[in-house]
């Protein structure tokens, strides 16, 4: 396996190819939204305006399966955001890779890559700069405690009687049980995410050690890549839209 340009910033282990793939990813979702709403046409729609109302109108169904489409309605840019932000990182390491072969310490902005740091006599490291950004346990536990704080602080704010009284329910005994439920969400959207992303990279990096007996199932392999790439920013955002009708929406269905 490749190593990580890891610094150490002020006490934090900083990855930069994590933060760079950040940056790629939000600017391909930017311009992708800005390309679709660059020249809105009723008449005559472009075909990325009509992809991204696709999108728009997938998003809705998803909002609506977890909770009234009306009471869900301000939910719909963060539904937007998170289909297209996660979808995007899931696919950006699959066309390629880029890492670069360090045999001495490697310095960035003065800081020194930390797995190049005591390279001497021959050694050598493999350091990747380009990778899906969900393949990183950080950047999905950090999207993950987005939601957890948004979910538990709309659910204060739209349904305070009824958020804090579901934690004893239906009996004041499950309180323990109810508090570790809470504490599980976030946990659960992390892991998921970050091990089907991660293990689908590390399948592709086994399958180009094949050589030329591996280049038919690489193929193939990327195929089903997109589809779980789609599939896990799919699950990522349902589950979303679920955990805060359950907190914030007394009568839903979602409760």
């Amino acid at each position: 396996m490749h190593d990580a340009p890891i610094i150490n910033l002020g006490g934090f282990h900083l990855d930069l190819s994590a933060v760079l793939m950040l940056l790629v990813t939000m600017i391909i979702v930017f311009v992708l939204c800005w390309l679709a709403t660059r020249n809105l046409s009723v008449e005559n729609p472009s075909k990325i305006q009509n992809f991204m109302e696709w999108i728009v109108e997938f998003v809705q169904g998803i909002i609506g399966s977890a909770m009234d489409s009306k009471k869900g309605r301000p939910y719909l840019s963060l539904g937007l955001t998170l289909i297209l932000f996660i979808f995007v990182s899931n696919l950006l390491g699959l066309p390629l890779g880029i890492a670069t072969e360090a045999h001495e310490p490697v310095s960035i902005f003065g800081y020194v890559i930390e797995a190049t740091r005591s390279l001497s006599g021959g050694a050598h490291a493999e350091i990747m700069w380009w990778k899906s950004p969900t393949a990183d346990i950080s950047v999905t536990a950090g999207l993950a405690m987005i939601i957890f704080i948004l979910m538990n602080y709309l659910g204060i704010r739209n349904n305070r009687k009824h958020y804090f009284k579901h934690f004893i329910e239906p009996f004041p005994i499950f309180l323990p049980l109810n508090i570790i439920e809470n504490l599980s969400k976030p946990i659960a959207l992390a892991i998921r995410l970050f091990a089907n992303i991660f293990a689908g990279e590390v399948l592709i990096t086994v399958i180009l050690k094949l050589k030329f007996i591996g280049i038919p199932f690489m193929g193939l392999w990327q195929g089903f890549s997109v589809f779980v790439g789609g599939l896990q920013a799919y699950i990522f955002t349902i589950l979303t839209m679920v955990y805060i009708a359950q907190y914030t929406i007394h009568d839903e269905k979602a409760h």
